[in-house]
């Protein structure tokens, strides 16, 4: 049984499920945890998944987790480079809208993601957006970056925060409001995260970020909590009610999110944009929930991106 504080993902799931599977190219889905996570997603309805890595491999994680390959699409890959290659060569080909992470490390996948010549590069920087289901918070959470951009220059986090955006939107947030994270709320020159904050927050107003609300810098309690905004005498659409926390740095990210979902036993999905088509992340750790609502986060997104509309 759901939740009914978190019902979040399961919005998003039965969302998505009014849709046609999204064709995705999973790369090199060679243990049971993420085969498993690919054909869950494909059971629900969430993607059509063609399974790509070495046969022998694909078949032994399915007779390891007894299932059943005989719908899917499977091709044959030597080992995991080359699984990443032909993943890539599929989107590439119009046959696949997204791309999932298999048993593959990250780089392996980003690394033909990124290649000038057979990628799926843009114009924008890849980054990364965990979408949180939060007990008690009414809506999904998204932090950003907490997995690729290790220390995000002001430059990289324009295409952090558009990125951002761009995904909210996707999920039926017609104006996302945006927190801007620091240590404080105040702009200190000595604090030059404080100092980005108020430069993005200007950059939004001028157009070169567009799309959601901006504010910051803002610490994490004003960030989310209405009482703290108050007390602390901070108004704007954005304090207290942020939809989207963008995190200073790779490690600030990454605590804030290992923090809310091992403390607060919040679900996370995982997903990189800026390229071509989302791409979905899960780990080995994630519970079906979470890799179910992964793979909705990116179908959401392709079908965003064919509409040119918002479900919702």
């Amino acid at each position: 049984m759901t939740d009914p504080e978190r019902r979040n993902f399961a919005r998003l799931i039965e969302a998505v499920s009014a849709l046609p599977p999204a064709p995705t190219a999973v790369a090199h889905p060679c243990d049971a945890s993420s085969l498993g996570g690919a054909i869950q997603a494909a059971e629900a309805g969430v993607i059509a998944p063609i399974l790509v890595g070495p046969r022998g491999k694909i078949e032994a994680a399915a007779a390891a987790a007894e299932i059943d390959l005989a719908p899917y699409e499977i091709v044959d890959a030597a080992h995991s480079h080359d699984a990443a290659a032909k993943a890539v060569a599929l989107v590439r080909e119009g046959r696949a809208e997204t791309l999932m992470k298999g048993s593959l490390s990250t780089d392996e996948l980003l690394g033909a993601v990124v290649r000038r010549d057979t990628g799926l590069r843009t114009e924008r920087r890849l980054s990364h957006c965990f979408v949180m289901d939060v007990p008690g918070y009414g809506r999904p959470l998204i932090i950003t970056d907490a997995a690729i951009n290790i220390v995000p220059t002001l430059e990289d986090k324009v295409d952090i925060t558009q990125n951002a955006i761009d995904l909210d939107r996707s999920l039926a947030n017609p104006e996302p409001k945006v927190a801007i994270l620091s240590a404080t709320e105040k702009v200190n020159p000595k604090l030059q995260t404080t100092v980005e904050a108020a430069a993005l927050c200007k950059m939004a107003d001028r157009g070169q970020i567009t799309g959601g609300l901006l504010d910051g810098p803002l610490a994490l309690d004003n960030a989310i909590s209405p009482e703290a905004a108050q007390i602390k005498g901070i108004g704007g659409p954005v304090a207290g009610r942020a939809d989207i926390l963008v995190v200073p740095d790779l490690e600030a990210g990454n605590m804030l999110a290992k923090s809310l979902g091992f403390l607060m036993n919040a679900d996370s999905a995982g997903i990189v944009l800026g390229a071509r088509v989302p791409i979905t992340l899960t780990s080995r750790a994630d519970t079906v929930q979470s890799r179910l609502a992964s793979a909705a986060v990116s179908a959401l997104v392709a079908h965003r991106r064919k509409t040119a509309a918002p479900l919702g």
